[in-house]
Order: C-alpha cells, then structure tokens, then sequence
C-alpha cells in the first residue's frame, strides 16, 4: 500500500466493510463497554469527539454515560463534551460543546455540528479510525483535518482512535504528516499501545 491509488482503494474498501458488518450493533456494544471501562481510569473533564458518519461508531452514548457518571459523583468540575466544527480558512477542527439535544446544524460536508455553543479545549480526543495499523497510525478520510489540528493544538490533548477489529491493516503506512494516536479502542479491547 504505498501509492495514494492504494489507499483510496483501501479507505473504499475497509468503509464498505464496515457498512455491511452484520454484527456491528453487537460490536458497537462491546466498544461501548470498552470505551467506558478505560475512561474509568482517566481524569479528563473536557472530551473532543466525532458525529458518526458513514458506519463509524457512535462514542457519544459512552461519553453521555461519562458525563452523567461525573454528576453523580459530585465532581467539582462538570465534565463537558465537544463535537468538531471545521475552521474553513485553515483546514483545521474546533471543538464546540455538546449535549443531547443542543441545537445542530450541518456543516459543509453535511455532518451535523453544534450551533452556537462555546468553543471548548479537549484534554483528550476521541478520533474516528476508517482504518488503523502499527505504531498507532491512522487512515481517515484523506482530508487531513485531524493531522493539521492535532500539529496546531496547544497544549496537545491525548488521542484515542475508535474503530472495529475490521479496521486493522497490518501494512498501514504513515505519511510524513501523519500524526500518531496515543492509543487505539476497537470492539476487542485496547490495541494500541501494546502492552
């Protein structure tokens, strides 16, 4: 997989196979229940996250969940969730909080975004995965919106790729503009990083 072609090909493929994965509700509950046993763990009050698209999996139940969890415990800091809004002049995603029932609206792409609500900075970031392989790499949708954002935020928040066991591409390979996630959660558990 080493020319553009190729990973056109591969990105058509692997989302095609996740549209048509006969259990995905099944596999969406097991990263469901993954996803909220390792947010155990972590002491973010500010989470970036994704609308899904195209059979993606849908972490804003979980992150919903997280956030209720956090008011029943009586944590000083309500915990807030954001969802991306493209930044047309620099090609770049700004997170706007979320909460059920916010007033949406879609952006350019047809993606639903919040509208008007307060920008808010993520500790960590949740990213959607087309497709993952070693080292913690990612394919996306080609645009680059992630890559850019995550060179330009500051202070950088942890990331953490969602995506299907499907997903996996073993000859996965970055690009020099390739920024590598700090960890990866399909529908088996934690796969990256390596333990």
């Amino acid at each position: 997989m080493s020319t553009p072609d190729d990973k056109i090909a591969l990105r058509r493929r692997l989302i095609e196979e996740r549209l048509n994965l006969p259990d995905r509700m099944l596999r969406a509950d097991l990263l469901q229940r993954v996803m909220r046993i390792w947010l155990v763990g972590r002491s973010d009050t500010v989470i970036g996250a994704y609308w899904p698209i195209k059979g993606e999996f849908d972490p804003l139940p979980a992150l919903h969940r997280w956030k209720e969890d956090g008011e029943l415990l009586d944590q000083p800091q309500l915990r807030r969730i954001g969802l991306p809004v493209v930044d047309k002049l620099h090609k770049t995603l700004k997170f706007h909080a979320w909460f059920p029932g916010c007033p949406m609206e879609e952006d350019a792409y047809g993606i639903p975004k919040p509208k008007d609500t307060e920008v808010i900075v993520p500790t960590l970031l949740f990213v959607p995965c087309v497709g993952y392989g070693p080292g913690g790499f990612r394919l996306g949708y080609g645009g680059g919106f992630y890559d850019r954002t995550l060179a330009k935020l500051e202070p950088r928040p942890f990331t953490a790729g969602l995506g299907y066991t499907m997903g996996y591409v073993d000859d996965l390979e970055p690009e020099p503009h390739d920024v590598p996630l700090d960890a990866i959660l399909n529908d088996n558990g934690v796969v990256w990083p390596m333990r």
